[in-house]
């Protein structure tokens, strides 16, 4: 915790504010002038002064009450950059021969009528101002003012009156730039057409997409949003507050700024301050006073972010990226501030306070001076940096360049004057003010230091930004540190450039701070907006099923290739692994076992009826359709080997076809079966039909005929539409499933129909003869077995089309087996369980009982 008695030597106040006193030497500031032929009047916000209550003073008017006078320090840099760039040019043989430049300096206070007044008090020469009157024979060349906007727009609607070149070196506004309202001044100040787009390119290159924004509430503020606002939306930076500060001095000067709570409680960590130091005067203030180190503030310009009582060693603008226009360093400036000192120029009033106040040199009571031997190695450049800043600073630039200006005008006039032989008196040429201006606009020139000048603003080209960085930690280091550049005319890729281990970021930042709304989604996810809230706030949600995002914080997934897959955690895609049903897989052992233990079980029962062929239960029902049946559902149970293993062209071909043939020849002969139990129990009553169907063996072409229409089936099927080999890329995740395509799923649905109808036809025909009374008629069996067979083949197909890749061809094999089975089983297990346990029961007495018939062939 600090405490309040804690003020280091180092820490001076900047904008010292002075009571009066009895010392009427505070009181007697008097304007700076250099004479010259030639004058230039400026106009700097120097000092101020303000009454704090109505208690009279002996040495000032009653009205003047108590009054303290606040100092700007550093705006004293440009009274010295102006006298700096006057004395380099009248020491120039080359510039102005035989003229010498003056100036005369004007404090301006924070008044519209004092502005006003002190340009009168400079253009008439009397400070008892009688307009249109003039009372010294000084030419007046041009003036310079600056650095508020307001204090240039009101003296430019009266220096145009007078047709006097006006040069602001404030910051550019387009309303001062415009010819037709203000047509004699000049701003120095390049445009910040680009200042927008460098600042939301910092915020990408930071990742900072959640921000905050300060404006005034003027012109200025509302074009700022408006470029800002397109800006970040084109580049997914959103705003999460924008505060309009009321711009007047009143507003920010007693009232205390009310929406500094938002600011605190803000989520945003990044705040954009755009506008001049004058406006928000107020603002940086209040948020030095609540010490918000917590907050990384991005400004427009050179700030005097210092605040005028501050007593604390942390600095709420430590770490804070200043936008700035690149200029040339001048290097003589800072050898020449080394030699500013009171005796060097008695007649600025302003150094003696300055010696006074920080290196307590006493003041002559008489006339205000300082004693010739007070501390001569006293110098400027020992002042703490947060006072006095002995590098030129953008402003003192600027009005570097405007002096140069304004001499190479007059220098360019006056060989324009001899050139015509209009000179009227061979020392001192006479030229009117209004006469500079043609030399002025659409001028260019190099100055001292090398750089290309644009003076007519209507054709000045964005200028290079540099972004410094301000270091005041402990509070009174005050270094500005460059640590990057924007360049608005270079390539895309190469506009910003920054040297990120240079920063120095705010008090509480290990790292370079974050501000965003919402975290970034990692790879694996995807961006959701949040309904109702900015597009910078959004959930972060899985990517779908067989969908990536390998980046951080992307608004879509992208599908893998069909021949990859996702993996678990959604960042990259896997290639798919090829599977298929085959012999090793744990499905495919017990099918293909099941198969080959149930075609061993039909032939050991083709044996046994073999062996016992020629007993009363294989003779019965045509020993022939048995032999023929068992055969066929070995071939049966064999044919659902081909659905397993890696398939091919054949085996495609040969699944379906092989599957339909061999099972309309078992079911045609268990239709036959069925015929000839009709036919043996209604030869005693022989009526036509049964006596042709007798004599023509009619049920021995069953089966060629019904296998015969199902080939010319299976033969369309293959010549229109044949199965073929396919691929199942979805069905189990990372596979690759290969299998066979039916190719036309009419012939295949076809096929199992013209089955089905045929189990249907032979169920029927052995339900009707299920009662007949013989002991070894099979017709329960037959019908039973065909029940379960149309049963396995109807559940089949939903069940098929309701599954994929190798569980589908595993339905497929089941329902091969299943029907095959069920074939077997019925029909032909109760007749080995008589053959080989109740032998006693196979023989032909008692096979009618009290019934009569003729001669009947069995066999």
């Amino acid at each position: 915790m600090l405490s309040w008695s804690f003020i280091p030597w180092i820490l001076q106040i900047p904008n010292l504010v002075c009571a009066l006193g009895d010392s009427e030497c505070f009181f007697r500031i008097k304007d700076f002038r250099h004479d010259g032929n030639v004058i230039i009047g400026a106009f700097f916000p120097l000092y101020y002064f303000y009454s704090a209550k109505k208690i009279p003073h002996k040495n000032l008017p009653n009205d003047y009450g108590d009054l303290n006078i606040q100092y700007k320090f550093k705006n004293y840099q440009f009274v010295l950059a102006l006298v700096f760039a006057i004395e380099e040019i009248n020491r120039n043989p080359h510039l102005l021969p035989n003229t010498s430049l003056g100036f005369d300096l004007h404090n301006i206070p924070f008044s519209e009528k004092n502005i006003l007044w002190n340009a009168f008090v400079w253009l008439t020469g009397m400070d008892d101002i009688k307009v249109n009157y003039k009372c010294n024979e000084e030419k007046l060349a041009a003036a310079l003012t600056g650095t508020s906007f307001t204090v240039s727009a009101h003296m430019g609607t009266l220096l145009q009156l007078y047709k006097i070149p006006q040069l602001t070196f404030g910051p550019f506004d387009t309303i001062l730039s415009d010819r037709t309202q203000l047509t004699s001044l000049y701003q120095m100040a390049p445009s910040d057409t680009s200042l927008p787009l460098g600042i939301v390119s910092l915020m990408r290159h930071f990742k900072w997409s959640w921000v905050g924004l300060l404006l005034t509430d003027d012109h200025r503020g509302m074009q700022s949003l408006s470029d800002l606002k397109e800006k970040m939306k084109k580049n997914n930076v959103c705003l999460a507050f924008v505060e309009i500060i009321s711009g007047t001095w009143n507003s920010f000067s007693h009232t205390f700024w009310k929406s500094m709570g938002k600011i605190q409680d803000s989520t945003a960590n990044v705040i954009i301050i755009f506008g001049d130091t004058d406006s928000l005067q107020g603002v940086i203030k209040n948020i030095g006073q609540k010490l918000t180190t917590w907050k990384v503030w991005v400004m427009n310009s050179q700030w005097d972010v210092t605040n005028h009582i501050d007593y604390f060693m942390l600095d709420s603008f430590h770490g804070s990226l200043t936008f700035s226009h690149h200029y040339e360093e001048v290097v003589e400036f800072t050898n020449f501030i080394q030699t500013v000192r009171p005796s060097k120029y008695p007649e600025d009033t302003y150094l003696p306070k300055l010696w006074h106040l920080f290196f307590k040199c006493p003041f002559s009571q008489i006339d205000c001076k300082l004693p010739d031997n007070c501390q001569p190695n006293a110098s400027l450049d020992l002042l703490p940096k947060q006072n006095f800043e002995t590098a030129m600073s953008e402003e003192s630039y600027y009005i570097y360049n405007a002096v140069y200006a304004v001499a190479h005008s007059l220098h360019k006039l006056i060989l324009n004057h001899i050139q015509i032989q209009q000179s009227e008196n061979a020392e001192g040429h006479i030229f009117l003010p209004w006469q500079v201006h043609q030399f002025l606009q659409n001028m260019y020139m190099n100055n001292q230091v090398g750089s290309h000048m644009v003076v007519d603003m209507r054709s000045m080209l964005d200028f290079k930004y540099d972004i410094i960085n301000f270091w005041n930690f402990p509070k009174g280091f005050g270094l500005k540190v460059k640590v990057g550049s924007f360049s608005p005319n270079a390539p895309q890729d190469q506009q910003l450039s920054l040297t990120n281990h240079l920063i120095q970021w705010p008090t509480g930042f290990t790292e370079i701070p974050k501000s965003v709304c919402s975290k970034l989604c990692e790879p694996g996810f995807r961006r959701t907006v949040i309904e109702g809230k900015g597009a910078c706030c959004f959930d972060c949600t899985s990517c779908p099923d067989n969908e990536i995002s390998n980046e951080t914080d992307v608004d879509d997934c992208v599908m893998c290739p069909e021949s990859q897959y996702a993996n678990r955690e959604k960042k990259h895609c896997l290639k798919k692994t090829v599977t298929f049903l085959h012999f090793e897989d744990p499905l495919g052992m017990a099918l293909s076992s099941t198969a080959l233990c149930f075609s061993a079980i039909t032939a050991t029962i083709l044996g046994v009826f073999v062996k016992h062929r020629d007993t009363p239960i294989v003779k019965a029902n045509n020993r022939a359709l048995s032999y023929i049946l068992l055969i066929t559902l070995i071939i049966c149970f064999l044919s659902s080997l081909l659905f397993i293993g890696q398939p091919n062209s054949a085996t495609c071909i040969l699944q379906q076809t092989v599957f339909g043939i061999v099972f309309t020849v078992a079911l045609s002969t268990v239709l036959a079966k069925a015929l000839t139990v009709v036919i043996a129990f209604k030869v005693t009553y022989p009526g036509k039909l049964m006596r042709w169907l007798m004599v023509s063996r009619a049920t021995n072409y069953i089966i060629p005929i019904f296998t015969l229409l199902q080939i010319i089936l299976c033969g369309i099927w293959l010549g229109t539409s044949p199965p073929f080999v396919d691929q199942d890329l979805h069905a189990l995740h990372g596979h690759i499933i290969i299998l066979c395509n039916k190719g036309s799923s009419i012939a295949f649905h076809c096929v199992l129909g013209y089955l089905c109808s045929l189990a249907l036809g032979s169920y029927i025909m052995a339900f009707l003869t299920r009662n007949l009374p013989d002991k070894f008629n099979e017709a329960k069996f037959l019908s039973f077995s065909m029940l379960v067979f149309f049963s396995v083949w109807v559940t089949f197909l939903p069940v098929y089309h309701s599954t994929k890749g190798k569980i589908m061809v595993a339905m497929e094999v089941f329902s091969i087996l299943a029907s095959s089975a069920a074939l077997l089983g019925f029909i032909f297990a109760p007749k080995c369980y008589i053959i080989l346990l109740k032998p006693d029961k196979n023989v032909f007495h008692g096979i009618r009982d009290n019934i009569h018939y003729g001669k009947n062939n069995f066999n």
